[in-house]
């Protein structure tokens, strides 16, 4: 819901400040509408039903997957398109990938939203409502900004967002920001009291490669952003978190793990292989092929993993579902 409409309304009414606490409250639980609120006065529920959406989203369609993925594609008010996805996981674990922009504007070549065009960025509000779709179905424990969008364009709100995601069940500890190397938000997220994680894009250590796939490359030198993400680690003495998505013939050689594990630092940076959900752009690396990569990142001392895939069979890669509503 928009808070900041919601905290009008109930000014307007002469309500006590306590009651947006109220129905925030309510709405971070899990209720399903004003009715459920069963501490607010039968009247005020219903103006508030009148005066203030519920959601500033409208679900515009979902999928789900055999691996009990759902990929939810919403509307804001003026007709925005945004994505968002739950990943549920065997050991109990409920991950939300989470919008900031609607669409983006830096048109990394692997990533659907990248060929849509942009909208705008997502109020702080918009974002929260990704997530309250989904606590409305089930608790929620960990989220990523690694949606639609480049979080650390729209951090303000991303940050707003995250300061009320611990009342969803969401701690900053279990909260993830991706970026593909925004420099200045790098360096904002270092000086914020919020202990929230950082993830870096990253997918070449080749310059020319990265600028290839990733035109911010130009704007934000690979290496800048590693020292920026080294003086992260720095601050906050966290791991950074590197994605590194494998695209069959593009950058899972032999010769490209080792030029990646020379350029990073074990002791700040941990990888995070991520077997490419096509889009059409590039095919993805096979599993021989990407436990190859990693055996080679363990053998010059950096610690990898493979993601597990999850909502393959629904096309739950950023911006699929919305490109196939287009």
């Amino acid at each position: 819901m928009d808070l900041e409409l919601l905290r009008r309304t109930l000014a307007d009414a002469g309500e006590p400040t306590f009651r947006a606490r109220q129905v925030w409250a309510w709405a971070a639980r899990g209720a399903g509408s004003y009715h459920a609120m069963t501490d607010l006065p039968a009247a005020l529920r219903a103006r508030l039903a009148d005066a203030v959406a519920f959601s500033t989203l409208t679900l515009a369609d979902e999928a789900h997957a055999k691996d009990g993925t759902v990929k939810s594609l919403f509307h804001t008010a003026d007709g925005r398109a945004v994505e968002a996805v739950l990943m549920r996981y065997r050991d109990g674990r409920r991950s939300l990938c989470l919008s900031s922009q609607s669409g983006c504007p830096l048109t990394c070549t692997f990533c659907a939203t990248g060929a849509m065009k942009f909208g705008r960025n997502l109020t702080a509000s918009e974002i929260l409502d990704q997530a309250l779709h989904f606590r409305r179905i089930e608790e929620v424990d960990h989220a990523v900004f690694m949606g639609m969008g480049e979080p650390m364009m729209n951090l303000d709100n991303v940050l707003a967002a995250c300061a009320r995601l611990p009342d969803v069940g969401i701690t900053h500890r279990r909260t993830a920001i991706s970026t593909v190397g925004w420099i200045p938000g790098i360096d904002r997220l270092a000086r914020c009291e919020m202990p929230i994680r950082l993830a870096l894009s990253l997918h070449a250590a080749d310059t020319a490669l990265r600028s290839q796939i990733m035109p911010v490359n130009d704007r934000y030198p690979l290496a800048d952003v590693l020292a920026a993400c080294v003086r992260f680690h720095e601050a906050k003495r966290r791991p950074v978190f590197v994605e590194y998505v494998m695209l069959a013939g593009v950058n899972d050689r032999y010769e490209q793990a080792v030029a990646l594990a020379e350029l990073l630092d074990p002791k700040v940076f941990k990888v995070n292989l991520i077997p490419y959900n096509p889009t059409g752009s590039y095919d993805g690396s096979g599993p021989d092929a990407i436990d190859a990569f990693r055996a080679v990142l363990e053998e010059q001392g950096l610690r990898a993993t493979v993601r597990l895939t999850r909502g393959r069979d629904i096309a739950a890669a950023c911006g699929q579902l919305a490109a196939a509503r287009a």
